[in-house]
C-alpha cells in the first residue's frame, strides 16, 4: 500500500478546544505520521502521511473535532511525501 501526504486547513472554533491534541490522538490511532499546529489566523493546519484509507478516516474526524470545537470548513490538498517518524503537535 503506497503512502501519501495530505495537508488540511481547518477553520472555525478550533483553537483553545483541544483540537490539536484530539487530532494527534486520532492520527496515532490510525497509524499516521505528520504534525498539527495552530495558525495565526485562528485556523489549525495538519500535515498527515499514511495510506489513503486512514487519511480519509482522519479527515472525517477533522470535520467533527473534539466536543468543544465548531468546525466550519476543512480544506485538503495533496503535498509531496515527507518522512515523519511520529505525529507531533507544533
Amino acid at each position: 500500500m503506497s503512502k501519501v501526504c495530505k495537508q488540511y486547513k481547518i477553520t472555525g472554533k478550533v483553537q483553545g478546544v483541544f483540537y490539536r491534541r484530539g487530532a494527534q490522538q486520532k492520527a496515532w490511532e490510525l497509524g499516521l505520521t505528520g504534525r498539527v499546529l495552530n495558525v495565526g489566523d485562528g485556523s489549525v493546519e495538519v500535515v498527515a502521511c499514511g495510506d489513503m484509507e486512514h487519511l480519509e478516516q482522519l479527515e472525517e474526524w477533522l470535520w467533527e473535532g473534539p466536543p468543544r470545537a465548531q468546525v466550519e470548513d476543512v480544506e485538503s490538498w495533496d503535498v509531496p511525501f515527507k518522512h515523519f517518524t511520529d505525529f507531533l503537535i507544533g
